[in-house]
């Protein structure tokens, strides 16, 4: 028996198949088990979807702020922990806290200003972090209640207003449950694509090929749903710093800064998780008409 190389891996060759017994073909019995298996293996992917589908579907709750109902993993105690949990790593991933207190005491200013215009008794814990990276220019929410905002990004703000922009809409991920959301998303791809993967087995190429496939469109759906989330946010970024006295042009100018810090590169909408900053700056304008259909009132921080 020997082996033939093939694309860089070694495949065993084997024996040439002898005729079966009552006259049929050669491999005719293992034919015949391959369909067989193969029915098998489409009926496992059956149930493996269903399942997947199923549990998705049964995981609905009631938004307490926004009153949509929504398909989600976690309980708000289980996002609170979550985000708890996951936080004191992720600010290890950028040099940890700063150690600016003014600087500090000016997000938490600003964080609890925004938070006023919520109700009182809001299920999340809100807690506002400055982080020391200087280079990642970055601002994010942990399903919660946890804020972060990098000194890269902190550093290149103007104004309090623009603050409240960044701030308020990282709030904005946190109301609407995003990261809960999209557990309960990823939990829906992982079972799609295992039943994928099982019904396109084929045992002389291995299932990698298909389940490889299968993960890639997983990803393209997941971030499809991510750019709807980051434009809904920037609606609550503005809805929030109008409320909180602040002027929500600011956002615009925000926008623009985090342009100018790409050095004017641009990623294709399509595959990216973030909107493009023109678009953005669209979506933020409309809002803002929204909010004052008359035109933004003087008097407004910026």
């Amino acid at each position: 028996m020997s082996r033939v190389r093939l694309g860089g891996y070694y495949e065993r060759q084997m024996p040439r198949q002898q005729p079966a017994a009552f006259g049929l073909p050669g491999g005719g019995g293992s034919r015949q088990q391959g369909g067989a298996g193969a029915k098998a293996r489409l009926a496992i992917a059956v149930v493996i979807a269903l399942v997947a589908i199923i549990g998705y579907m049964s995981k609905s709750s009631v938004n307490p702020v926004t009153g949509q109902t929504q398909r989600i993993a976690m309980s708000f105690e289980q996002e609170i922990a979550l985000g708890l949990q996951a936080a004191p790593e992720m600010m290890r991933q950028h040099g940890g806290e700063a150690r600016d207190a003014r600087a500090q005491a000016l997000v938490d200013q600003v964080g609890h200003r925004l938070l006023q215009a919520l109700p009182d008794d809001m299920p999340w814990q809100f807690d506002f972090h400055l982080l020391a990276d200087p280079q990642v220019i970055n601002a994010f929410a942990l399903p919660g209640g946890q804020v972060f905002i990098t000194d890269a990004l902190f550093s290149r703000l103007e104004t309090e207003g623009q603050l409240a922009g960044v701030l308020g809409h990282e709030i904005g991920h946190v109301i609407e449950r995003h990261g809960a959301q999209r557990l309960a998303k990823q939990n829906l791809m992982q079972g799609l694509v295992g039943a994928v993967a099982v019904g396109t087995y084929d045992p002389e190429r291995g299932g990698a090929q298909a389940a490889v496939l299968a993960q890639a469109i997983g990803t393209l759906v997941t971030l499809k749903y991510g750019r709807n989330d980051e434009l809904q946010s920037d609606q609550w970024g503005v809805s929030l710093t109008a409320k909180a006295g602040y002027d929500p042009r600011a956002m615009i100018r925000v926008m623009e800064i985090l342009r100018e810090a790409s050095g004017g590169s641009r990623q294709p909408e399509f595959m990216s998780s973030h909107p493009d900053p023109g678009n953005r700056i669209d979506r933020i304008e409309a809002a803002i008409r929204e909010v004052f259909p008359n035109g933004v009132p003087e008097g407004l921080e910026p």
